[in-house]
């Protein structure tokens, strides 16, 4: 059965199952619902626990022997075993489904890993601990969902916070729930109950985004010049290799170039979308791209990424970081809007 993680309480009352597994891949995720999980069979009784940590040399006949073990005393007990890669061989397929096949009344199974493929979720040990038990889903937090969600957590300590704190919140915290965790109970302690101005975040926040290399084309493409120019920053200082920054850079433009030619010979946006394997939220971001970047525009991008790229091998002269900014920049200043004015204000 599968459920939703805030469904996870309201079946924990009910006491109907045994056997727990939580799939996110997200750290903070992950860690609040096993927390809720254990505290919850806390008080029914379960107070020993053993965890394995899965990875390439672990002996699957660990946890046979341990639930061997356990039968030999009444006590309750909680096998929380954690599959980092998400991935667990022959063996461990084996000895999953033999485990929940045998597994005791007096004992409770938890495991967590990241998000796996439609694929791996048919396998044989999967499909027992879906059949077992329940299967936590958690989707990752998108930036968009950020505000909300830190929101919510501020809520929940009797806070509120301005439009414009949150703002810069989102921007320093963007990529890393855990740190935004802590950014946000410190918070709570510093200024309990009350509502949090621009300039309380800005003294207490730490810049702890962690960005991603690919959130890069849509920050330069919806004209968040603010986002573009910190991840760039921090990109650079993480010692992400300009190569890989480049061709990221360059995918959209070429797709969009693939797009207008496209619509020029009548084909459908649909139909293209499919054609270059664009999907989801890409195709959104892409067809209102094509409103504002002619293809003449794109093509002097493609000139501008050339040179870049002669710098990367050395045959030009250059501050190669400098060029990804001012190349984001050509993009990024044509998708700009009134409210990224009101946002430079406040940085």
């Amino acid at each position: 059965m599968r459920i939703k993680p805030e469904q996870l309480s309201q079946l924990l009352k009910k006491q109907q199952t045994q056997c727990f597994t939580i799939m996110v891949d997200e750290p903070l995720l992950s860690i609040e619902a096993a927390d809720t999980i254990r505290h919850s069979l806390y008080h029914q009784g379960v107070t020993e626990r053993e965890i394995f940590t899965v990875d390439h040399r672990f002996e699957w006949s660990k946890i046979t022997q341990w639930s061997d073990q356990c039968s030999l005393f009444s006590t309750s007990k909680l096998l929380d075993l954690r599959i980092p890669t998400g991935k667990v061989g022959n063996d461990g397929n084996t000895a999953l489904v033999t485990f929940l096949d045998n597994l005791s009344p007096d004992l409770w199974f938890m495991v967590t890993l990241p998000t796996i493929d439609k694929k791996s979720q048919a396998s044989k040990w999967f499909t027992a601990l879906d059949n077992r038990g329940v299967i936590v889903a958690i989707d990752s937090i998108e930036r968009t969902q950020l505000p909300q969600w830190i929101q919510q957590r501020f809520h929940a300590q009797k806070q509120a916070i301005a439009p414009d704190a949150l703002q810069l919140l989102v921007d320093n915290v963007e990529g890393n729930l855990l740190a935004a965790q802590q950014e946000i109970l410190k918070l709570g302690l510093l200024y309990p109950e009350a509502t949090l101005s621009v300039e309380q975040v800005r003294n207490a926040v730490f810049d702890v985004a962690r960005h991603d290399v690919f959130d890069l084309p849509e920050a330069m493409l919806t004209g968040d010049i603010v986002r573009f120019t910190h991840m760039l920053e921090n990109l650079h200082s993480e010692g992400v290799a300009p190569p890989l920054v480049l061709s990221i850079l360059v995918d959209p433009l070429r797709k969009l170039l693939l797009l207008h030619r496209g619509v020029s010979e009548g084909k459908s946006l649909g139909y293209l979308f499919k054609e270059i394997r664009v999907w989801g939220q890409q195709q959104t971001l892409l067809s209102s791209a094509m409103k504002r970047y002619a293809p003449p525009l794109l093509m002097e991008g493609l000139t501008h990424a050339a040179l870049i790229d002669k710098m990367i091998k050395g045959i030009k002269q250059g501050e190669i970081w400098d060029e990804f900014l001012q190349y984001g920049l050509r993009f990024a200043e044509r998708s700009q809007t009134k409210s990224f004015e009101r946002r430079i204000l406040q940085t």
